[in-house]
């Protein structure tokens, strides 16, 4: 179902360059280093649905994330900015364990959900994905067709008694993903056969297959054209009723446009975070003013 809340009206910015495209680097410069108290605000846990405490992250001997304290609210877009090294997506993947997969990668601190630390030894890390999902970069699609690229999450976790039951999973999923109506006469196309912006919402219809509670995601639209870009921002908003949502972004206006929190991060530091007109209009920090009106970044 495609749900009618109106988008929220673009905030007015100052010109701002546009950075070119890029995969933010894991590994921070050597000129990270903590950068004294930040001025972040720590809210109440049970008004949030994710959250940071002390939260500290390595590669090797090399500190990518210094003392972060974040709160991520429930149904809302919170949009994570900074220069490309700043430790945006290396924040993003901790949030449902990606940088597991990193062997040199050392976390310190809690990352909770709904209360619960997501690092306890206890926890099920393939559960905690399903929960929490992620849209990258780039669309990548499974070589499957468009229809089992949706179903492949409902049939790993065993969410569809049956193949109406996953007909439904599937239908519901790219309908809400936008795609429905583009796709519903070649269900049986492979996925990579779609354009680009097909592409990365069927990627969202695969992550919402499994009915995760927050969704990931990181630069998902830096790789498409200016109306495949508008689609997915006008389907942020619409999901947002329904998921939390967290998105990286190198674009100060598609922030102000899809956010209704964002969070800037410079160096592996947290420098602010508050409600997006707040921070893009009246920022707290100079850094803050200085990276929005493109004097560094």
């Amino acid at each position: 179902m495609i749900l009618s809340d109106p988008r929220p009206q673009p905030l007015a910015l100052p010109p701002v360059p546009e950075t070119s495209p890029q995969k933010e680097r894991d590994a921070m410069t050597e000129t990270a280093q903590p950068q004294g108290e930040q001025t972040v605000l720590v809210e109440d846990l049970g008004q949030v649905k994710v959250a940071s405490r002390n939260l500290d992250v390595y590669y090797g001997d090399k500190q990518a994330l210094f003392d972060v304290n974040l709160d991520i609210r429930p149904n809302e877009v919170t949009s994570l900015i900074g220069p490309s090294g700043c430790g945006k997506s290396t924040y993003l993947r901790c949030l449902n364990r990606m940088n597991d997969v990193v062997e040199s990668c050392r976390i310190e601190g809690t990352v909770t959900l709904d209360g619960a630390d997501i690092y306890a030894d206890d926890l099920d890390v393939v559960k905690l994905r399903a929960r929490v999902g992620m849209v990258f970069q780039k669309p990548n699609p499974f070589p499957k067709s468009i229809y089992d690229n949706v179903a492949y999450g409902p049939r790993i976790h065993g969410l569809a008694e049956s193949k109406a039951d996953l007909d439904e999973i599937v239908m519901t999923s790219l309908e809400r993903a936008g795609l429905l109506g583009e796709v519903k006469d070649r269900l049986g196309d492979p996925g990579t056969s779609l354009s680009g912006g097909q592409q990365q919402r069927l990627c969202i219809a695969r992550a919402i297959a499994v009915s995760p509670e927050v969704i990931l995601m990181d630069e998902p639209c830096s790789a498409l054209d200016p109306i495949a870009t508008a689609k997915i921002e006008e389907l942020m908003d619409e999901l947002r009723q329904n998921y939390t949502i967290a998105i990286v972004t190198h674009s100060m206006q598609q922030a102000a446009r899809v956010s209704q929190r964002t969070a800037f991060f410079h160096l592996g530091n947290l420098v602010e975070v508050g409600d997006t007109e707040q921070v893009f209009t009246n920022p707290r920090e100079t850094r803050t003013q200085d990276y929005i009106t493109g004097r560094f970044g």
